[in-house]
C-alpha cells in the first residue's frame, strides 16, 4: 500500500488532533511535578553565600538551566506520549488488517478476490472524502463514529487516571498507549483505510504512517501548546486541510475507474492515491 498519501492524510487531519488532543498533552505536561528545584535551590544558596555581586549573576544562569532542563524533560514526556499512542495506532492497524487479510483469503477461495480489492478500495477512498467533509466541518458524521470507542475507552480510563501524575518517562509511554485508544473519529477512518490493506504488517504501516502525520503538529503543540491551537481553531486552516484530504479520496475514485477498465490514465495520481489492497 502507498503510505504517503496516509501520511498527508494525517498531517492535514492533525489540525484537528490539536483542538482535541494538544491541550490534553499540554495539561499533562504543565500538571508534572517540578523537575529539579533542589538543584536551584542549593545554587541560590551558594550564590547568596558569595555575596551581593555573585547573587545578581548566578541565579540568572540557574534560571537558563532550570529552563533548559524543564523543556528537555517536559519533551522527554511529550515523546513518550505520542511515541505510546503511535504503538497502540499500530496494535489496532494490525488488528485491523489482520482480519482483512482472512477476508480476502476467503473470497480468494470463493473467487472474488479482484472484486473484493476493488470494493475494498472503493470504499478507502469513500472514506477519505468522508474525512475531508468532517474536517472542513461540512459534515459531522464522523463524529457519531466516536460512540463505537466510548465502551473500550470507559474501560481504559481509570487505567490511565493512575499515571497521573506524569513523573516518568516510563509513565509517560503508557498513558501514551492508553491515549490512543481515546474515542476520535479521524482515527477510526483511518483504521477503516488500514482495515483495508489486505494484511497485519501493512495494517500496522498504515496507522503508524497515518501517525507519524500527526506528530508534529502534536509535538509542537505539546510544547508552545496555545498559539497553535489557536492557529489551528481557524475555520481556513481547518477547511483549506479537509480540501486536500477530500482531493486525496477524489484521485482515488479516479484511480479506482482506471482499475474498473473506465480507460482513465495513471501515472501522476499514483503517487498520490492509496493503492488497491493485495491479501497476504
Amino acid at each position: 500500500m502507498n503510505l504517503l498519501p496516509i501520511f498527508l492524510v494525517g498531517l492535514m487531519g492533525s489540525v484537528h488532533c490539536i483542538g482535541m488532543c494538544g491541550g490534553i498533552i499540554g495539561a499533562l505536561s504543565s500538571a508534572a511535578p517540578p523537575l529539579a528545584p533542589a538543584v536551584a535551590t542549593q545554587a541560590l544558596a551558594m550564590a547568596a553565600a558569595r555575596g551581593r555581586a555573585a547573587h545578581r549573576i548566578i541565579p540568572l544562569h540557574v534560571a537558563g538551566s532550570a529552563q533548559v532542563q524543564a523543556f528537555g524533560q517536559d519533551l522527554v514526556r511529550v515523546l513518550g506520549y505520542n511515541l505510546g499512542r503511535l504503538s497502540s495506532y499500530a496494535l489496532a492497524g494490525a488488528l485491523a488488517g489482520g482480519i482483512a487479510a482472512g477476508l480476502l483469503r476467503g473470497a480468494d477461495v470463493l473467487g472474488w478476490l479482484a472484486p473484493a480489492q476493488t470494493v475494498a478500495y472503493v470504499i478507502t477512498n469513500l472514506v477519505l472524502i468522508l474525512l475531508g467533509l468532517y474536517l472542513t466541518q461540512w459534515w459531522s458524521g464522523l463524529s457519531r463514529m466516536e460512540q463505537w470507542g466510548s465502551g473500550l475507552w470507559s474501560r481504559l480510563r481509570p487505567h490511565a487516571a493512575r499515571l497521573v501524575p506524569v513523573d516518568t518517562p516510563v509513565k509517560a509511554l503508557l498513558l501514551g498507549s492508553l491515549w490512543g485508544w481515546l474515542p476520535c473519529g479521524m482515527v477510526y477512518s483511518a483504521l477503516l483505510t488500514a482495515l483495508m490493506a489486505g494484511s497485519a504488517v501493512q495494517g500496522a504501516l498504515t496507522m503508524l504512517a497515518f501517525g507519524a502525520g500527526t506528530l508534529p503538529m502534536l509535538l509542537v503543540a505539546g510544547m508552545s501548546g496555545a498559539r497553535l491551537r489557536q492557529l489551528a481553531a481557524r475555520p481556513w486552516v481547518r477547511r483549506s486541510a479537509g480540501v486536500i484530504v477530500l482531493a486525496f479520496g477524489l484521485l482515488g475514485l479516479l484511480r479506482a475507474a482506471e482499475i474498473g477498465g473506465l480507460g482513465i490514465a495513471r501515472g501522476w495520481i499514483d503517487v498520490f492515491c492509496v493503492s488497491p489492497v493485495h491479501g497476504g
